[in-house]
């Protein structure tokens, strides 16, 4: 939320080079962890905060540079977390057995220096700096459009990422797969991320735009959750991974582009993106803990959670299709 603004006001490298540094240094740091309090002070809270000191100004400069292509540009930066979705989780899996917990986690944390440090030395504000202007810039919240797009995003957000952490759970417990298996639905859930960004973003770009391409997603992604519940096989296990990990990795793609297309003065996106991605960083936070205990008090049973995120993604897609009504009315062929 604050290092939104700071973009907006010229100090983009004084928060992310920061944000980089804080997030390798909670990484090692969790190399040496041994107590809940520790990992949670060191891998929850200084690495969150460094990511979070990160994503919101990179995803807003970008925004800065395209207007015609942007949902395609977004669309190729968001492949970055489907490679890191990919990369780590196998980094794990190959290194845990020779080199222990310890140094798996300090080469992920080299890892990380050393793209942050390429990719901190190759991004450049675009726009002049804008000094003036409050914090938070709450006037957003009077438009119809955003106000309901972040309520959306916010409802949706609550359930989209419960599959991402308990699909690997769901397959050894009520599957009975083995432990490897559970970890390739992972690199599956996250490799579907590539195609899932980059073909809606295409779609986005080339001919419906990113408002119109991102609701049909939503729809889907939904659906597919209340689908979880049928799930009892192997196959139909790895069937659901594809189809959920490509169409929720293109609302995860496009809700950004979104998002900026929003904001008309391109001197406030960085301000308006903070916000919005506050608010999707809260329901990141919060969905998969309720759902976990939804699924405890169950006894092990996920239903009641598959359909409380079903529910949640369900109704937030409602809410980001009246975003798009207040915006054009019913006009389903005006692109937005």
């Amino acid at each position: 939320m604050f290092t939104g603004r700071a973009l907006d006001a010229g100090f983009f490298h004084w928060v992310v080079v920061p944000g980089m540094l804080l997030s390798a240094l909670g990484i090692f740091l969790t190399s040496l962890c041994h107590t809940y309090w520790q990992f949670f002070l060191a891998q929850g809270l200084m690495n969150g905060i460094g990511n979070g000191c990160q994503f919101a100004p990179s995803m807003s400069l970008v925004t800065t540079y395209f207007a015609r292509n942007r949902s395609a540009a977004l669309a190729v930066m968001a492949c970055g977390s489907a490679i890191g979705g990919l990369l780590y989780p196998t980094i794990a899996r190959q290194l845990l057995p020779q080199l222990g917990f310890q140094w798996t986690v300090r080469v992920m944390g080299f890892i990380m220096l050393a793209v942050g440090a390429v990719y901190t030395s190759l991004l450049r504000p675009r726009l002049p700096p804008r000094k003036s202007g409050p914090l938070f810039e709450l006037s957003a919240f009077r438009e119809a459009p955003y106000t309901l797009y972040a309520i959306g995003l916010f409802l949706v957000c609550l359930g989209v990422y419960f599959a991402f952490y308990y699909i690997s759970a769901y397959a050894v417990n009520v599957i009975g797969v083995s432990y490897g298996t559970s970890i390739n639905l992972i690199l599956i859930l996250n490799g579907m991320g590539l195609p899932g960004r980059l073909i809606p973003g295409y779609i986005a770009n080339r001919w419906l735009g990113p408002y119109n391409t991102l609701i049909p997603l939503t729809f889907i992604t939904s659906l597919l959750m209340y689908c979880w519940a049928a799930v009892k096989t192997k196959a139909s296990l790895y069937a659901f991974t594809i189809l959920y990990g490509f169409f929720s990795a293109g609302f995860q793609g496009l809700f950004p582009a979104v998002m900026a297309n929003l904001t008309k003065d391109m001197s406030k996106v960085g301000t308006r993106n903070g916000m919005g991605l506050s608010v999707v960083g809260w329901a990141s936070l919060c969905g998969p803990p309720i759902a976990g205990a939804l699924i405890q008090r169950s006894g092990g049973d996920y239903l009641a959670a598959q359909v409380w995120a079903g529910t949640m993604m369900l109704v937030g897609s409602c809410t980001i299709l009246a975003g798009r009504v207040c915006i054009t009315g019913w006009r389903i062929r005006e692109r937005v």
